[in-house]
């Protein structure tokens, strides 16, 4: 079985007694979660009840203010060299499509499979994520944007496709009905 982190939209949250309709799906990634996911779910980040798993450990985050974030970090990549030149543009002008079509209020993260991989602790899973990796993650941008981080910045252009390829389509490997 291989294990992905599921990103979808909705223009509500999950509770625990009813999912959203509809939920949009965003992407997919195996065996861990991307930078490109932890970005998107980096602004007003918060735990809500799962989909598709027990107990709540599913992050929410604002969808405007997320893909704000991504698409900005992709143009300021793009603006250096970067490996694969046309796959580059082209994977950014597919995310930036993809992101625009499946536009809601908020992104849902749903990386139990991941947890599961890693062995975490599912009570707290999602929450050391915002804390350990999502945090981090969208500070380090915001600052690469500001000017800073520098290496980092010229480490995400050399290995961009780990950072930002997935599977951007409107069905994931589970979806949810309308």
């Amino acid at each position: 079985m291989t294990h992905r982190s599921h990103l979808y939209a909705a223009d509500s949250l999950p509770t625990k007694d009813d999912t959203p309709r509809p939920v949009r799906s965003v992407s997919d990634h195996n065996w861990s979660i991307p930078l490109a996911q932890l970005l998107l779910v980096g602004h007003g980040t918060t735990v809500v009840p799962s989909m598709m798993w027990d107990p709540p450990m599913c992050v929410a985050a604002d969808y405007a203010e997320g893909a704000d974030l991504l698409l900005a970090l992709l143009r300021l990549v793009g603006e250096g060299e970067v490996p694969d030149r046309e796959d580059f543009d082209d994977l950014v002008a597919l995310i930036a499509r993809h992101l625009d079509e499946q536009k809601s209020r908020y992104f849902l993260l749903e990386a139990g499979e991941i947890f599961d991989l890693r062995e975490a602790d599912l009570d707290t899973a999602a929450r050391e994520l915002i804390r350990y990796e999502i945090e981090p993650a969208a500070a380090r941008a915001r600052a690469a944007l500001g000017g800073g981080e520098t290496a980092w910045l010229e480490e995400i252009r050399r290995e961009w496709p780990t950072h930002f390829v997935s599977f951007y389509v409107s069905h994931l490997s589970y979806s949810f009905p309308d």
